[in-house]
């Protein structure tokens, strides 16, 4: 079995290779399967989401959440941060679904860029989010690292509307690359951004990210649409143009709106 593939061959391979199943997923709130797809001699291990699983929710539409996990890698590839791993639509042993490249992780925790840590230790250049405590009545503090991927992995998310942003979401991949996952619940029309990285908040966008997030504009009104167009209704494209465009003219990483939950729950 191979470990990696250029994103061009792995979505080949996610689109015509054969799924086979290994199992289940715990944990996820819809069926996530675990599995291998293969092609000639080339094997790699993927993540099946299929149509079928999904549960029901009260404000997006129902059987639509594969479709946002491949316009989400869609957007991510546009920007060439190369954020979410290679998603495809397929058929698959349960139906169509969303198939997506395993992420292999790495396990240390001392390469971690988020999570809980004591309210008085906070690492040097992180930004406390939000407190919490344990059931003894410690204090600890949310927290991220001030780091360039977070940055990224934040815009991708203003941009697609993310309402579930764990820290969970975040893979810290064995390559050192950071990795964004779970995406189903995105580009909904209504503000429904929910992050554990809010750190960012107020800060100028750097100059190379604005010159990306243009550029992402400038293929929403081309290529990138009749990418998005099977994957989402017309104006939840519409309103992803403007997020970008609000983004764009304000020049900073944006706040959570006052009066609504702006933290996934759990937030880890």
């Amino acid at each position: 079995m191979v470990t990696a593939l250029p994103a061009d061959e792995a979505v080949r391979l996610l689109t015509d290779g054969t799924l086979h199943l290994q199992g289940r997923l715990r944990g996820a709130s819809n069926t996530t399967l675990r599995a291998t797809v293969s092609l000639g001699d080339v094997s790699l291990r993927c993540v099946y989401k299929p149509i079928s699983g999904e549960r029901p929710l009260w404000d997006f539409p129902d059987g639509t959440l594969a479709g946002r996990e491949v316009a989400a890698y869609r957007v991510s590839a546009a920007t060439g941060w190369d954020i979410v791993p290679p998603t495809v639509l397929r058929d698959g042993p349960l139906g169509p679904g969303a198939c997506q490249l395993w992420i292999d992780t790495q396990r240390s925790i001392s390469r971690a860029r988020l999570g809980f840590v004591p309210a008085d230790a906070v690492p040097a250049g992180w930004y406390p989010v939000a407190a919490a405590a344990d059931d003894d009545g410690a204090e600890y503090v949310l927290a991220h690292a001030d780091d360039p991927d977070l940055a990224r992995m934040a815009l991708l998310d203003v941009v697609i509307n993310n309402a579930d942003r764990k820290g969970g979401h975040v893979l810290h991949a064995r390559d050192g690359s950071l990795r964004g996952v779970d995406h189903g619940v995105s580009f909904h029309v209504d503000d429904k951004l929910r992050t554990v990285l809010w750190g960012f908040v107020g800060q100028a966008i750097p100059p190379t990210e604005v010159a990306v997030l243009a550029a992402l504009r400038a293929a929403l009104r081309g290529p990138l649409r009749d990418e998005l167009c099977p994957l989402l209704h017309a104006e939840e494209i519409e309103a992803t143009a403007a997020r970008l465009d609000r983004v764009l003219a304000a020049g900073v990483f944006p706040r959570p709106r006052p009066g609504r939950h702006a933290m996934p729950w759990p937030p880890i």
